[in-house]
């Protein structure tokens, strides 16, 4: 069931959401080599319980009852497309690396990621992120009354696919509130359906994630890293969003 929030809710959305913006901005002023993916886990985890937040992805079993998530954050790197989970991993010179945050608010979510290269990338790299970014842009931009699910997977796939980026279809956006994952579902592609009726108060988490490759992904070991099936490398840009009556207001910035 698809809820429409209420001008106060959306409030304690954007107080999430400004926490989760002030994190990416954090974990990406210590990003370098020699810096440990635990590490910035810990920074992460701190900065959210200071602001009065409660982390949304520790113990988060919405996807993998069986296994909870066992960090603040998902750091992914190179062919890991997304819920790459920190430890020891230490980051080095010339990896891309993406961070997908969120934060609870009096029981309201946050979510959002960003992609980040370490040093300087190859062009076809640089391409690929600033893409995805792009792609995302799109996809808010569209999602204003009157439009539907199926025109924001248009724009997102406008972007990514005529640059010919492998366009991830199994993991995809969705609906954000009281849950973090909640209905509808915001595919990056075109389904052929025109999905839910955009309206005022209806509130999302768009998320494109494009490769150098394929789509396909497949879910390692660990039963949540997310890899490319082709290894090749892979980026993921997401904010949540609210849509008003003046069009959609990004949530997740400072």
């Amino acid at each position: 069931m698809v809820t429409r929030k209420s001008r106060a809710e959306i409030d304690r959305m954007r107080r999430a959401g400004r926490i989760v913006a002030e994190v990416l901005a954090l974990v990406e002023s210590e990003l370098k080599p020699g810096v440990s993916t635990a590490h910035l886990d810990r920074l992460a985890e701190a900065h959210i319980r200071k602001a009065g937040a409660t982390p949304s992805f520790l113990g988060y079993a919405g996807i993998n009852p069986r296994r909870p998530f066992p960090a603040s954050v998902c750091i992914s790197i190179d062919d890991e497309i997304v819920h790459g989970i920190p430890g020891e991993r230490v980051i080095r010179e010339g990896q891309v690396v993406s961070i997908d945050a969120g934060a609870i608010v009096e029981g309201w979510h946050g979510d959002a990621a960003r992609t980040f290269f370490v040093g300087e990338p190859p062009a076809r790299v640089r391409e690929l992120i600033d893409t995805t970014r792009a792609a995302m842009m799109a996809g808010i931009t569209a999602a204003v009354p009157g439009n539907y699910i199926d025109d924001i997977s248009a724009a997102v796939e406008d972007v990514g696919a005529p640059q010919g980026f492998g366009i991830i279809r199994q993991f995809v956006g969705h609906g954000i509130g009281t849950q973090m994952h909640e209905e509808p579902q915001v595919p990056n592609y075109r389904t052929g359906r025109r999905g839910r009726k955009l309206e005022p108060g209806i509130c999302l988490a768009i998320e494109p994630m494009f490769t150098l490759g394929r789509h396909e992904a497949r879910v390692l070991e660990d039963d949540w890293t997310v890899v490319t099936v082709d290894g090749s490398l892979a980026a993921h840009f997401e904010h949540s969003i609210a849509i008003t009556d003046d069009g959609p207001e990004i949530l997740t910035t400072v």
